[in-house]
């Protein structure tokens, strides 16, 4: 049978748009039989419903997901009051798998508050029955590049954070992110290397690894001894005149954009990780799309072009 029949049965059978089949038949066909089933773990992050968590925590379970990513908008109206966020992802049989809890100062004058802020965080993140939280951070210099010192210096801050988490059963990760403490290969490394691997492990979003100047399949087996989680997620430029242009991205759903996902999971299965995957999508890339179809084409792509399950 050629590859031409293939094509066509795969059009015929997946229900994705046109240019995410398209783009996600190509890599696929490219490496036949390399996607095994590993025992990784598929979760979905809310953030592409804006801060409706409900209906995102409906909408997603509907779908089959088993896990779900929350952001820390929803401390506030929950924090006295975790047990009723906890019922309904038990009502819909979803795993807190993650939790956004936001960034680390690394101003001294504010450690003691952002280390606080994240343990508290953490607190909340243990009555909801979840087991790990993501730091992130906003402090990268506008006018230059970031100082070997102030890399270091936001692991430090964050080892003191999953210090204290670990204490309650709460995993610390980090969030490598464009625009951030960590945007680059070279940065994250340093950053990882000067984590406490004992407190802190590596969430690694495959996405902004690779606006970043990086190929996330070989960070996954360079960090495989610290990888706890994944964002999978893609982009592509909205600027067909200039593509490369690493400052210049929008998310798209997997398969559609610029990132080699399949040989993500390649890598994931040659070191057995069986960790959370989260798909995560910022928010709708096209108007007339509603985050509950992103999560459709999202799913599609995972279990008809990678032939894996949720």
């Amino acid at each position: 049978m050629n590859d031409t029949l293939n094509r066509r049965q795969f059009i015929t059978t997946a229900g994705l748009s046109a240019l995410a089949l398209t783009a996600g038949i190509n890599q696929v066909l490219a490496r036949p039989s390399l996607i095994k089933n590993s025992g990784l773990k598929i979760a979905y992050s809310s953030i592409t419903w804006g801060g409706n968590d409900a209906q995102a925590i409906s909408d997603l379970a509907a779908l089959g997901y088993r896990g779900i990513q929350l952001r820390a908008n929803t401390f506030g109206p929950y924090r006295a009051k975790p047990s009723e966020l906890k019922a309904l992802l038990d009502q819909h049989k979803l795993t807190l798998a993650m939790f956004s809890s936001g960034n680390v100062e690394i101003d001294p004058a504010k450690e003691q508050s952002t280390i606080d802020m994240h343990v508290t965080h953490a607190s909340f993140v243990k009555a909801l029955g979840g087991s790990a939280i993501q730091l992130t951070n906003s402090a990268r210099p506008k006018d230059r590049l970031p100082t070997i010192d102030e890399l270091k210096r936001l692991a430090t801050v964050m080892n003191e954070i999953g210090k204290q988490t670990a204490e309650m059963g709460i995993q610390s990760t980090y969030h490598n992110h464009m625009s951030q403490l960590g945007e680059t290969p070279e940065e994250v490394d340093v950053i990882v290397q000067a984590m406490n691997p004992k407190y802190m492990k590596l969430e690694l979003d495959i996405a902004h690894y690779k606006q970043g100047g990086g190929k996330p399949e070989k960070a996954v087996k360079q960090y495989k001894d610290i990888l706890y989680a994944l964002h999978l997620k893609d982009t592509m430029s909205p600027l067909p005149e200039n593509p490369n242009d690493p400052k210049a991205y929008k998310f798209v759903e997997l398969g559609r954009g610029n990132v080699d996902v399949p040989a993500v999971f390649k890598a994931l299965d040659d070191i057995k990780f069986s960790g959370w995957g989260i798909i995560e999508l910022d928010g709708v890339p096209e108007k007339d799309k509603t985050p509950a179809q992103c999560a459709q084409i999202n799913k599609d792509y995972i279990t008809k072009t990678l032939h894996m399950q949720l």
